[in-house]
């Protein structure tokens, strides 16, 4: 029997569904192979050749295919159909011993049973540009992510990242909050009329002030509004009116971006969300009446392409649904954007008669939702366009400009089934209104003239859907990868999110500073985005992947080591590790030596005076006082070979810490004192030392009984047994020779039967 390999259990599901059990299915859990993950994997020196290793956590999978493909008549390898899908094929044909010269590959658009039908007829060997392709972005994004985000360590604070396409986006956040913060609001006016005819006929009607003598100006100021007030007549003169029969024209179906910008606004969830339910939708969903069903198109995609035979389906449902009406003379054909990858088709339902009023009841919430939008975004995107009655009147009142605008629906068309979604301007929220049979040379009266103050206001900040936009106008990255950049940056809390909009941390603003400040091409939008459009001659087969690395890095390369060093500094002082000169540098802590010879020699040290008498057990140097988030510390100076460090300004006890023999600081508790070993983190009660042994002239200290009172027992027990209710002050009572103690304030004898007391106390 044959097998087909796909990357997911919840995909190979459907398909084994559809093909109804003529076919193994099987999957592979996404990639087997990968460049390692604690490494850069990527041969610098040997043409950039990349080190891919098998996931751990694949080893039993690859097992498991590698024994069903050699069982198997004919092997087939059905994953994505895009450049992740095709390197997925790829190293899948490497490791399971598949000859690369058959044709194993197979891929289709959606998971249907005529698709993967049809699929299996024309299978064809893997397409090495496509997998070159992917190649080129995974060493790129590797190269650039693992050279710069210890460099951010080091210059800012740890557990920082960079990336060649996360690292734009973030700019894109915080030069808007920038923009928000340097705006300055200005003054405007708006100044509307409530007209009406003289008869009354008619309801009134608005008009807004738009210039003056057939110029447009505005309104800066309250002073100007009171003038304009002032010189109005009472009666206004129509000086033009146009009518017209207006059309909006429908919508294309969604692309991978379109669908996160809308999904993120209309159903108030995240880009990353959208893309999970979506791919949940495109691979199948286990329902309990119809067992597991597949229900949209591929769901990465640049395309508004639609096949020929889903716009005759849609075309059908349309007109016995809504009427021949509804029905364009001509199917609507959307133009995919120049820089796009025209692979596969816009997202679309694959089953009209699955509508989503019928999968209600088989899908949870969200999944529902999203489903409903996508299908009523493809059918909308098959309807024909909505039209309008739309008219404007032109007026003037001693030779002051107004204009009324509105507009009557005609036909609905695709508004029946979408609506879009747009951003409300204040000038147009009257849009959508009636206004009178009036003609040139007309009269009408003014029945109020409404001033309102308003101001100018910000950008506004950045949503998912925006962001989505704003990465997709500008080419940066590809929009399969915009929901992962999102969740990276929130991730790492480069942003937070108050309500839908993102607000940038500080250290965003500072990884957004030194990597402008240094690294001016990867940070450059233009430059991220015609490295884009080199992945894709990658892709076409015009381009040789390692050629095109092969011409960035020697420059990234050298901007890395000018970032590195900048500002250091030959001084006077010797390593006196090696004798070398030692150079001042700027880390995140501040200046710090480093020896010259490096890396033949490591040695580093503060230049911080401020040097403690503490010395580095672990290393011997004294060690100094650095300033943290949390306050002072002590810090080794032979950092990072001794990373070493200790609290400041607390005690240090006598003793050394029992399990490793570092410092003990004396801390406080809220069960009092105690210590607490600098090195290895243990701690250890402490007991006041109190009085002294009668007995054998030890310290005493002061414990607590199981009933919870206060007694005061020697140190060297079990050797001694002396205890005491009272503070012992170790001497002996003249009278009768017992022990003397500390009782309400005085010196007497620990026997209340004596009646011995010393004249002057010795503790209080």
């Amino acid at each position: 029997m044959d097998l087909i390999i796909v990357e997911s259990p919840s995909k190979a599901k459907t398909i084994e569904k559809y093909l109804k059990g003529k076919y193994r299915v099987d999957a592979s859990g996404g990639h087997v192979r990968d460049l390692p993950e604690r490494q850069i994997g990527v041969d610098i020196a040997n043409n950039f050749e990349p080190k891919y290793v098998i996931s751990p956590d694949k080893k039993s999978t690859i097992n498991r295919l590698a024994e069903k493909a050699a069982k198997a008549g004919k092997v087939y390898l059905a994953t994505d159909p895009d450049r992740e899908g095709e390197a997925i094929s790829w190293h899948l044909e490497q490791v399971l011993g598949l000859d690369d010269k058959q044709p194993h590959r197979i891929e289709f658009n959606e998971i249907s049973e005529r698709a993967v039908t049809e699929a299996l007829k024309h299978p064809r060997e893997i397409n090495q540009s496509l997998v070159d392709a992917q190649q080129a972005r995974r060493v790129l994004d590797r190269l650039v992510g693992y050279k710069l985000s210890p460099f951010l360590c080091k210059r800012i604070k740890d557990g920082l990242s960079a990336g060649r396409v996360q690292s734009v986006a973030l700019r894109l956040v915080c030069d808007r909050e920038r923009e928000i913060l340097a705006f300055k609001p200005e003054e405007y006016w708006n100044l509307t009329a409530s007209l009406q005819e003289e008869s009354k006929a008619t309801a009134p009607f608005k008009a807004s002030f738009v210039g003056k003598a057939g110029k447009k100006a505005k309104v800066q100021s309250g002073e100007e509004a009171a003038a304009i007030e002032a010189g109005l007549s009472k009666t206004f003169t129509v000086t033009g009116v146009k009518k017209a029969v207006t059309k909006t024209h429908a919508p294309a179906p969604f692309t991978t971006s379109t669908l996160q910008q809308d999904g993120s606004t209309k159903l108030g969830i995240t880009a990353p969300q959208v893309m999970t339910l979506a791919q949940h939708l495109y691979e199948g969903i286990d329902t309990e009446k119809e067992g597991h069903i597949a229900f949209v198109t591929y769901i990465r995609t640049d395309s508004v392409r639609v096949s020929k035979e889903a716009q005759a389906a849609a075309a059908s449902y349309i007109e016995a649904r809504y009427g021949k009406d509804y029905v364009p003379a001509k199917p609507n054909v959307f133009r995919t954007k120049k820089d796009a990858q025209d692979a596969h088709e816009a997202i679309r339902p694959i089953d009209l008669s699955r509508t989503p009023e019928s999968v209600k009841d088989l899908l949870d919430r969200n999944h529902y939702r999203l489903y409903k939008l996508i299908y009523e975004r493809f059918l909308a995107s098959q309807m024909a366009e909505a039209k309008y009655n739309s008219m404007a009147i032109e007026l003037d009142s001693e030779g002051y400009d107004f204009k009324a605008s509105g507009r009557s629906m005609l036909f609905p068309g695709f508004t029946a089934v979408y609506q879009e979604v747009k951003e409300e301007k204040e000038e147009e929220k009257d849009e959508e209104k009636l206004l009178p049979d009036l003609k040139e040379g007309d009269t009408v009266c003014l029945l109020d003239l409404k001033k309102e103050q308003k101001f100018t206001k910000p950008p506004v900040r950045f949503t998912d859907a925006t962001l989505v936009k704003a990465m997709e106008d500008r080419g940066i990255g590809r929009p399969s990868t915009y929901a992962t950049v999102i969740a990276v940056l929130t991730k790492r809390a480069y942003v937070k999110k108050e309500g839908k909009f993102m607000v940038p941390t500080e250290v965003a603003f500072s990884i957004t500073d030194v990597l402008c400040k240094y690294f001016k091409d990867i940070m450059d939008v233009t430059f991220t985005a015609s490295m884009e459009e080199m992945l894709d001659e990658i892709e076409g087969g015009d381009k040789d992947w390692r050629k095109i690395i092969g011409e960035f890095y020697p420059g990234f390369a050298e901007n890395l080591i000018k970032a590195q060093s900048d500002g250091d500094e030959i001084t006077d002082t010797l390593c006196e590790k090696c004798g070398s000169p030692m150079i001042r540098r700027h880390g995140r802590f501040g200046e710090y030596l480093a020896c010259s010879n490096y890396p033949a020699c490591k040695n580093i040290k503060s230049t911080d005076e401020n040097v403690s008498p503490i010395i580095c057990e672990k290393c011997g140097a004294h060690m100094v006082i650095k300033e943290g988030k949390f306050g002072k510390f002590l810090a080794c100076p032979n950092y990072p070979e001794c990373r070493n460090i200790k609290p400041y300004g607390e005690d240090v006890a006598e003793e050394k810490c029992e399990k490793c023999g570092g410092d003990m600081f004396v801390k406080s508790g809220k069960f009092g004192k105690y210590y607490a070993c600098s090195s290895c983190g243990a701690t250890k009660n402490v007991s006041e030392l109190s009085g002294t042994c009668p007995t054998c002239g030890a310290p005493t200290k002061k414990m607590t009984s199981r009933g919870g009172k206060p007694f005061f027992g020697c140190t060297r027990y079990p050797d001694c047994s002396f205890m005491s209710w009272d503070y012992p002050t170790g001497g002996k009572c003249p009278k009768c020779g017992k022990f003397l103690v500390e009782r309400n304030g005085k010196v007497v004898c620990v026997d209340k039967r004596c009646d011995y007391e010393q004249p002057e106390p010795i503790k209080s």
